[in-house]
């Protein structure tokens, strides 16, 4: 029902961080929303997390992101503060493998939570009526969600997965939108070389890059900020490849920035 670094790999604790954003409930939502960048902005972002839910490295990555694109940031809290457990990983017992399962299924499920995500979206609409261009990148399971989110009639410019989950080459072949992948060394090669060849295919416009040395989970609530090369790698995910020096440029900002700033929208 996921991958297997997800089965295998606890998420990590980061340490010293306060986020720059807030948690709001907007237009009615049954859940909260962290909030970071000017409300006022014409683009923004959408970012949907990993199976763990609201993680010190995910809020981190969306403020770089607001700052970096000065846009509108927000993470819906789809599983309202009760995301997968750490306890849970690995999963090497029947009861752990039974209530990440029953997670799956009864919070998780990705065509459910790709009707909750487009109905967000409308919401969001609603309360920031400045927004012209909406795009979304999404970590593991949040990864999954937008790639199935981006066919013909998505509300996105452009989406993206980070490491993603559950990765099926049927998955990329509705893809109509310009769509970017940042693999780690744990995702299957084979499928992650075919998101590659129907994106070159398609011409939709987007990437797909592996990052070689790095674990399932690098740029969410996996990854290690303490480490000196697992924050290296966070780093060029967010900020680019000679971002460690300068910090300067995004990787995933420059592929937004590329099509935001393109004529139209929705």
């Amino acid at each position: 029902m996921t991958c297997e670094a997800c089965r295998t790999i606890p998420p990590v604790v980061s340490e010293d961080y306060t986020p720059k954003g807030t948690f709001s409930n907007i237009a009615g939502l049954k859940f909260n929303t962290y909030v970071t960048g000017p409300s006022n902005a014409k683009t923004a972002l959408l970012t949907i997390y990993d199976i763990f839910g609201m993680s010190s490295q995910t809020t981190q990555g969306a403020d770089l992101l607001a700052a970096r694109l000065n846009a509108l940031v927000l993470i819906p809290d789809f599983f309202i503060g009760d995301g997968a457990k750490p306890e849970w990983f690995p999963t090497d017992t029947d009861e752990k493998k039974a209530a990440l399962g029953a997670f799956f299924t009864q919070k998780a499920a990705f065509g459910e939570n790709v009707k909750v995500l487009l109905e967000s979206v409308q919401a969001y609409k609603g309360g920031f009526p400045s927004v012209e261009k909406w795009g979304a990148y999404g970590l593991c399971w949040g990864g999954k969600v937008l790639a199935l989110s981006s066919g013909p009639e998505t509300p996105f410019v452009a989406t993206a997965q980070v490491h993603p989950g559950r990765m099926e080459r049927a998955d990329a072949e509705p893809i109509a939108i310009p769509h970017a992948i940042l693999a780690s060394k744990d995702e299957p090669a084979e499928e992650v070389k075919a998101y590659a060849e129907i994106i070159e295919r398609k011409a939709v416009g987007g990437f797909v890059e592996t990052y070689e040395t790095m674990w399932h989970g690098w740029m969410g609530a996996r990854a290690n900020l303490q480490q000196e090369s697992s924050l290296k790698e966070y780093t060029r995910g967010m900020m680019g490849a000679n971002a460690y020096l300068r910090r300067r440029y995004t990787q995933l900002a420059d592929f937004f920035d590329k099509y935001f700033a393109q004529v139209g929208g929705k």
